[in-house]
């Protein structure tokens, strides 16, 4: 019998069109012998629709469309049995039922632990990192602390509130600029290179965290690497055994990965619908490092996945220094674009073997967890002496 798998998608996220593409190239390469895909798409409103018609990436061009044909839709446990009900209609009928959900998202509202969150709830078995590894990863400065305490070499960096920034701007500037120059300025819990500006003296400090402010109320500044080489590696796993990718070097038209060196690639392509996601970015692979600066992001690699206890498929970014030959673990990527699946290629792991390996990868989380006490039998509230206290309080 097949496993009807819910992928969802898009969400209320400033990454929400690049969610789309990852999860669109990974529903069409799903092996189909073995699964029921169900698409569920959670709009920029967080409305949430699921049809047919949500396999076709050009209806997203057209949102009236989109919500006139396909069915808005709640996914909760009823008995047992994980629904889709309709959200219109009289008798709000079950239009779909799910065994597992595979989040597709990026960024915040999904790849962050809040999606994970509900799907624990509810009690769904659901590909990918579960909820502390979400949360870590896409707070790039709860990421860098726990990488700092676990030995994952990291950049020198500050951080702080938007608040600390408003209220003593002076004091804020003087504390970072104990940095050198130049400094990347960033948002915490964004991705995809939103909100990030690289700054070489004060007064571009001030105009790239006036920006970053937009996105967050935690901003990370750190020192720019030089004689820069950036290079990404997949991991593929959980805390007990973990597969890597082939490394790869990646680079753009700018100072850094910019969101358009990475999704849109060439100007031409700008609007149109079938870019590749990350797989647009320019890459070589395998990337062109030494032999032993390659084993070192390796082992740094596994480090990191383990620090977080992450799951299932992601990308790890590293920032070496050339010269120095020096290497600093940038980020994690709990839900990366695409998947990562041109490194699992390059591994010789195509597509569908990879989101099978993630599947079943989430299928052992859920029964590692369900073999786990998470509640006990006892009532430690029956004769609670309080409860006369509380008579009185409905009134």
């Amino acid at each position: 019998m097949k496993i009807k798998l819910g992928v969802i998608f898009g969400g209320r996220s400033v990454e929400h069109e690049v969610s789309i593409i990852t999860a669109i190239q990974a529903i069409n390469k799903i092996d189909l012998v073995k699964y029921e895909v169900v698409p569920i798409y959670i709009a920029k409103d967080g409305r949430w629709y699921t049809g047919r018609m949500l396999l076709d990436i050009e209806i997203y061009s057209d949102m009236d469309l989109l919500k006139r044909y396909a069915k808005e839709v709640v996914l909760y446990n009823r008995d047992g049995r994980f629904v889709l009900q309709n959200k219109k209609g009289l008798f709000k009928q079950v239009v779909n039922e799910i065994d597992m959900a595979f989040p597709i998202m990026h960024g915040t509202n999904g790849e962050d632990g809040t999606l994970q969150g509900y799907l624990d709830t509810i009690g769904i078995p659901y590909a990918e990192s579960a909820v502390y590894a979400s949360v870590v990863g896409q707070d790039k400065i709860f990421m860098k602390q726990i990488f700092k305490e676990s030995g994952v070499n990291i950049v020198k960096y500050k951080w702080f509130f938007d608040t600390d920034y408003t209220n003593d701007t002076d004091k804020v500037i003087h504390d970072i600029e104990k940095l050198e120059y130049p400094l990347i300025v960033k948002p915490a819990t964004l991705g995809s290179s939103v909100g990030i500006e690289v700054c070489h003296n004060r007064m571009e400090l001030e105009s790239a965290i006036m920006e970053a402010i937009k996105y967050d109320n935690k901003i990370l500044v750190e020192e720019v690497v030089q004689n820069l080489k950036e290079v990404n590696i997949s991991v593929l796993g959980n805390y007990e055994h973990q597969e890597l990718s082939v490394i790869e070097e990646v680079g753009g038209e700018h100072e850094l990965l910019t969101y358009e060196d990475k999704y849109i690639g060439d100007k031409k392509m700008k609007g149109k619908a079938g870019s590749k996601g990350m797989a647009s970015a320019k890459r070589l692979i395998p990337a062109d490092i030494p032999d032993n600066l390659a084993k070192d992001v390796r082992e740094m690699a596994i480090k990191a996945f383990r620090s977080l206890n992450s799951s299932g498929v992601v990308r790890i970014d590293f920032l070496i220094d050339e010269k120095e030959g020096k290497i600093y673990a940038n980020e994690i990527n709990s839900i990366p674009g695409s998947l990562s699946f041109y490194l699992w290629e390059k591994t010789a792991k195509p597509y569908p073997e990879l989101l099978d390996d993630v599947i079943n990868l989430g299928i052992v989380s859920y029964k590692n967890k369900k073999a786990k006490t998470n509640t006990f039998d006892t009532n430690i509230l029956e004769g609670f002496n309080g409860a006369k206290g509380l008579k009185g309080i409905k009134k």
